[in-house]
């Protein structure tokens, strides 16, 4: 008996796990940059730098508590344009690397 049935089974297999992890690192990708994500982030940390605020005697707490939670949503914007400048130079450096 031949041999091929089970290494077809066996690369079916295997292609059926990559697809689905390639599946899963689209979804991942997907939820790391939508707009959910975002605001369910900027939720917490406003509520967690209000509390803090409120516990260590801030006046105005929920007003102060603003100022965190936006810097780090501008931390967040200016990011994509980081990676972008990062992976220019990379490439740059490391094209002999990749040939």
């Amino acid at each position: 008996m031949s041999k091929f049935p089970e290494k077809r089974v066996s690369l079916e297999t295997r292609i059926s796990a990559i697809e689905a992890r390639n599946a899963r690192v689209e979804l991942d990708k997907a939820w790391e940059t939508s707009i959910t994500r975002k605001v369910w982030i900027l939720g917490i940390t406003y509520i967690l730098t209000a509390i803090t605020f409120w516990i260590i005697g801030v006046d105005a707490h929920l007003r102060h508590a603003i100022i965190p939670t936006f810097a780090y949503f501008l931390s967040t914007l200016s990011l994509p344009i980081a990676r972008r400048m990062w992976q220019k130079r990379f490439s740059r450096e490391n094209k002999a690397v990749y040939k």
